[in-house]
């Protein structure tokens, strides 16, 4: 062979190793790196657009796809410790004629960190709020969707501001009063008194308890390589100090500010979600919500647990967009 032809392989062969040796090189060691990247990418995938409000000095973090039309805006709160990201896998399967904001909850994220800021359910609806106001989202009445302590502040926030909302879909909503504890609450208690509450399930420190947090809001098992358990693990280390204060603001909620005191209060038309299987909120939790919601309706998933949002996207949105059509009368486009 040539040597001008061997030469070219091999300067190819070079240049096509460094970025796989850096791909390699970031996985082992900057797992949490490889993690923002994947993020991003989905989100210019999706179409979806980061960008900041302000009221006064606090900021506020979100991403949106769409503009606002006949159909209403979707604003979208994420749970405990996550971001607004952890919609991505529920937009993908939601049409792209709908005007989408996913906020980052006060204190996550890109969304301003303030130790005077007060973390209460009912200070969380608050800043919503003024978020809302921000962009103007309540110039006509828009979708409030919420997940876990996501949906906790978006039952409340209906409550509060029934002008805002023109329909609401709760997935697995925290904030209810239970007649009996299930086995995670019953651990957290004990946790409590025995002055353990550095240990709390929600707030891994390690590869292992992020392992088995997983393990506890999901159903399906997922098989996550030790590197990206690390890199998630190292996203949220440096949080975990906020997290645990927010927990324990959050578990400590004053009864008459919980969405268990306020539901009754909910007047539009309400969806609710849950996963069957869910270890972390008792799915029971939808009928107490359903006898005091008059205009509500339930979607139990079989063989899901607390991540209905990671574990079902593609039937989350489908649900989502059925109960839309049929509040509003909208035309329901074909899923992609």
């Amino acid at each position: 062979m040539d040597l001008d032809v061997v030469n070219m392989f091999v300067i190819a062969g070079g240049t096509l190793a460094i970025p796989i040796l850096a791909f390699v090189a970031s996985f082992l060691l900057w797992p949490s790196a490889l993690i923002r990247i994947y993020y991003w990418y989905w989100r210019r995938t999706l179409g979806m657009q980061v960008r900041y409000a302000h009221h006064e000095d606090y900021q506020f973090c979100y991403s949106f796809r769409g503009r606002p039309g006949h159909k209403p805006s979707i604003l979208m709160l994420h749970g405990f410790s996550a971001h607004k990201d952890m919609w991505l896998s529920v937009v993908k399967f939601l049409p792209k004629n709908l005007h989408l904001v996913c906020v980052d909850m006060p204190g996550h994220e890109g969304t301003t960190r303030s130790s005077l800021d007060d973390l209460s359910i009912l200070g969380q609806v608050k800043r919503i709020h003024q978020f809302v106001e921000c962009l103007k989202l309540n110039k006509k009445p828009f979708h409030l969707i919420g997940t876990s302590m996501g949906g906790h502040v978006a039952g409340v926030y209906a409550a509060y501001y029934p002008s805002d909302v023109c329909s609401l879909s709760l997935v697995c909503p925290a904030g209810l009063q239970y007649s009996t504890d299930n086995p995670f609450v019953q651990r957290l208690k004990e946790l409590e008194e025995s002055a353990a509450i550095q240990k709390i399930p929600l707030i891994p420190s390690t590869p292992e308890e992020m392992s088995e947090m997983l393990q506890l809001c999901s159903y399906v098992r997922f098989k996550v390589p030790q590197q990206i358990l690390q890199g998630l693990v190292d996203v949220r280390i440096p949080h975990n100090s906020f997290y645990r204060k927010l927990f324990l603001e959050i578990v400590n909620e004053k009864s008459r500010y919980s969405l268990h005191e306020n539901m009754d209060k909910i007047k539009v038309p309400t969806q609710i979600i849950w996963g069957k299987q869910d270890q972390v909120l008792d799915v029971s939790g939808a009928d107490i919500l359903a006898k005091s919601i008059s205009n509500s309706q339930v979607e139990v998933l079989e063989n899901c647990g607390h991540s209905v949002v990671m574990e079902r996207p593609r039937k989350t949105a489908k649900l989502i967009v059925d109960f839309l059509a049929s509040v509003h009368n909208t035309d329901n486009k074909k899923l992609n």
